[in-house]
């Protein structure tokens, strides 16, 4: 048997060796909290996805003859099931519009229902303030004069139906001028048997979807995607499109960022490089700690109080005396909005980057002050560069926190409906006193300003999904940039 040697005895006992042996389980404690957080993540994004992407999907439409309160008959899309007392389940059925019916939804009894049946001559028409209709096409109307559809193939009725509406929307039409379009309606037998007419103008989609093959599907919905990225919202927002949300929640991060990213930094450079090292400083730092912790709905209330009375009632007083007392600047708008969230998080951006400044090497400064570089010229061409990964990581936590607000948002700017965009072609381009939409907000006001949440279930989850989607999109640019700037100031931070 060998006898151990002094070095090996040496290396058994060594401290470090101890060391690496009880941090074991720490990395492993990190690595095993990195993979549950990842884990996380992506589940959300999954559960988003799931739920979200099946709105854009066209769902068939039911003919359902049931028993229920007498001998009736429902057309529409099938959205829950629950279980009922006996085993049996409860289907809820989306019938359309709310002036149709004194509820768009209903709960059927599944014990009752006689026949089910997906007719492939249903059609769903879109309407733009009403909202959908299920029923059958059975004829036109233009000037007086009616038109029976009902030997037509329902392809040809949907072909018919885009053709006449959207001549009202694109000009004049090979088939119809637009004049004749305003003066046309279609004829729709709904499943009760009741014959409605629904004029060309409000119908802004119509399709067949249990007469659809697969790639009319997909069409429809990428279809269907591209007007809830493209569209404005439409009937109390329930429908229709997040094109302002979009524009307005990009427009304040980036605004945001813009105002919060100088003020945080030279906070941060003064600070660490020139206050003096004394009871009040430290005061200062532990009130920069202690704003990170404070509700969002506080500083609303401020940027209310401060920006927009104060600071915006008194310009109007000095520039748009003549326009009072309607107010221009003293009202909630978007330069008030991104001025609170700078102010939000601006704690997050000091103290990232003041740390960043910290962990520069001194012999950085040291090596420029000897090389005959002033304090100032060392700080600008050799500190900063080097902290810039962390004044990015700042960045990135102020991004993320912006993006997701919506509490002072309330207060300071954001609206349930706008309809001038925070940046258009017109003159000044960006009109920083405009109130705007935002994906947040919008988020709530579906989930829990909706008359009927199961019908914008489908949109509440496509918001959040394209919420998170911006979210991790804006983080990843910031990223990125920051894995650039590692990389080319690697040496000067070892």
């Amino acid at each position: 048997m060998p006898t151990p040697t002094a070095d090996s005895n040496f290396v058994e006992s060594s401290p470090l060796r101890k060391g690496v042996r009880r941090a074991e389980p720490l990395v492993w404690l990190s690595a095993g909290s990195v993979l549950v957080s990842m884990a996380l993540l992506i589940a959300l994004v999954g559960l988003l996805a799931l739920r979200a992407l099946p709105h854009f999907w066209p769902a068939p439409l039911l003919l359902i003859q049931s028993d229920d309160q007498g001998p009736t008959a429902q057309l529409g899309e099938s959205l829950d099931a629950r279980s009922s007392l006996g085993g049996a389940e409860d289907l809820l059925l989306h019938r359309g519009g709310e002036d149709l019916f004194g509820s768009p939804l209903v709960w059927i009894d599944e014990r009752r229902v006689r026949d089910r049946t997906t007719p492939l001559d249903a059609i769903a028409l879109d309407r733009d303030s009403l909202g959908p209709v299920f029923g059958f096409l059975v004829g036109v109307e233009s000037h007086g004069e009616r038109r029976d559809l009902t030997a037509q193939s329902v392809a040809q009725q949907v072909n018919l139906v885009r053709v006449l509406s959207l001549a009202s929307e694109d000009g004049p039409s090979t088939v119809l001028t637009r004049e004749a379009t305003l003066a046309t309606s279609f004829q729709v037998r709904l499943a009760s048997g009741r014959v409605i007419s629904i004029p060309a103008t409000e119908v802004r989609n119509v399709y067949a979807p249990n007469a659809m093959t697969t790639m009319e599907k997909v069409g429809h919905f990428f279809s269907e995607v591209g007007r809830f990225l493209g569209e404005s919202p439409s009937r109390s927002n329930v429908q229709g499109g997040v094109f302002p949300a979009i524009v307005g929640t990009v427009t304040l991060v980036l605004l945001m960022t813009i105002l919060v990213s100088p003020l945080g930094v030279l906070a941060a450079i003064f600070l660490q490089e020139y206050a003096q090292r004394g009871p009040i400083t430290r005061i200062v730092r532990i009130a920069v700690n202690n704003l990170a912790g404070v509700p969002s709905i506080v500083y609303g209330v401020f940027g209310l109080g401060f920006f927009v009375y104060a600071v915006g009632g008194s310009l109007d007083a000095i520039f748009y005396a003549d326009t009072l007392p309607a107010p221009t600047l003293g009202a909630p708008g978007m330069l008030w909005a991104a001025l609170t969230m700078a102010l939000l998080t601006l704690p997050v951006v000091i103290v990232s980057t003041e740390e960043g400044l910290a962990r520069v090497p001194s012999v950085l400064r040291e090596g420029s002050l000897a090389l005959g570089a002033t304090r100032a010229e060392s700080l600008w061409r050799v500190v900063i560069p080097a902290a810039s990964p962390a004044v990015l990581t700042g960045l990135i936590l102020a991004i993320a926190r912006a993006t997701g607000e919506v509490a002072p948002l309330l207060l300071v700017g954001v609206a349930k409906y706008a309809p001038g965009l925070p940046v258009s072609g017109e003159y000044p381009f960006l009109h920083l006193d405009r109130q705007f939409m935002h994906l947040g907000f919008y988020i709530y006001d579906l989930g829990f300003q909706s008359p009927h949440l199961e019908t914008a279930e489908g949109l509440v989850y496509a918001t959040a999904l394209l919420l998170v989607t911006i979210v991790l999109l804006l983080n990843l640019a910031a990223v990125m940039l920051r894995g650039r700037l590692r990389e080319a100031f690697k040496a000067e931070e070892t």
